[in-house]
């Protein structure tokens, strides 16, 4: 079965943040409660475009316990597949759509003696609701948030008005930067650290603290990467008896369901590991873009992620 279960929901809200972020709120369709979920958790938004369905996944930003409404920030990418372009130009308020129940990649381990939270540009969504959660559990906690202007500084305001001890906020074209190295080395034992945002960012954070010593069980982080366009391939499927045609502007993952194959997933962003695939047979190279396989499973050519990865080559036979 694929993806977490479906709930039909209402648009009852949708704010302009800056030039570049919106907000949007969802309410059941049905006028029944939400589930609860815990801080970090997201959402996969079905967008119907046309002939096109995305799905796109989402941090959830609002209160873990309100279970009234959801609501999720989405960054316009005028570069994109059109995931992010959709919510801002074509959804309005009182349209109906499709999201999936909560699931959690980036959750607060709450054996912590104290959370230390990273964040650069839109990465800021799920700390919004871990702070919530934080808040209710009276959890100690600390947040230093990257952006490029003060314009672009999303929910700035509301941090610094409602957390002016706990919230640190760094304009990059101010020449303004986290310290990180004495951040890190600054924190009493039992932190744990926790960074979404930009590649690089969070590339530098793990790097930074597995030099100064920080074990890897106590660093996480989260980056849903977005599906990106590649020269057309075949791939055969073993298990379906299909041979489906993976356009350039479409997931290996998307042309499959695109064709009927029930192909499982949670997050669609190369970070759950819940859609790897065994390899039958190839002849080519793969283009892996997860955050889920360790390099040796990549060399050996055994496995693939279909929902961020693609191949480029004559023969692709997957077990599916």
């Amino acid at each position: 079965m694929s993806g977490a279960e479906k709930i039909d929901v209402t648009v009852t809200e949708i704010v302009p943040v800056n030039e570049l972020v919106t907000r949007f709120k969802f309410e059941r369709t049905d006028g029944g409660l939400l589930p609860t979920f815990s801080g970090g958790a997201h959402t996969v938004v079905e967008m119907k475009d046309g002939d096109i369905t995305r799905l796109n996944p989402y941090s959830l930003m609002s209160d873990p316990m309100d279970q009234n409404a959801y609501t999720i920030s989405v960054r316009r990418d005028d570069e994109g597949r059109g995931g992010s372009l959709f919510m801002h130009q074509k959804v309005s308020v009182g349209d109906q759509m499709v999201i999936s129940y909560p699931v959690n990649l980036f959750s607060l381990d709450l054996r912590a003696k104290k959370h230390l939270f990273l964040a650069g540009g839109i990465g800021i969504t799920p700390f919004l609701s871990q702070i919530k959660q934080c808040e209710r559990l009276g959890g100690a906690w600390e947040l230093h948030y990257a952006c490029r202007n003060e314009a672009l500084g999303s929910y700035v305001d509301e941090l610094m008005s409602k957390h002016p001890y706990e919230a640190n906020v760094y304009y990059d074209d101010q020449k303004q930067a986290i310290a990180l190295e004495g951040l890190l080395n600054g924190q009493p034992i039992g932190t744990h650290v926790y960074v979404c945002g930009p590649k690089g960012m969070i590339d530098w954070v793990r790097a930074t603290a597995e030099k100064l010593g920080w074990p890897r069980e106590a660093v996480h982080y989260e980056e849903f990467l977005a599906p990106q366009l590649g020269k057309p391939f075949e791939v055969k499927l073993a298990v379906s008896n299909k041979v489906v045609q993976v356009g350039e502007d479409e997931s290996l993952l998307e042309a499959m369901e695109r064709e009927g194959v029930d192909a499982p997933y949670l997050c669609r962003g190369g970070a759950c590991g819940q859609c790897e695939t065994r390899v039958i047979d190839y002849s080519g190279n793969f283009i892996h873009r997860d955050h889920w396989l360790e390099d040796d499973e990549r060399a050996s050519g055994e496995k693939i992620m279909p929902c961020v990865s693609r191949f480029e080559g004559k023969t692709l036979v997957l077990d599916r």
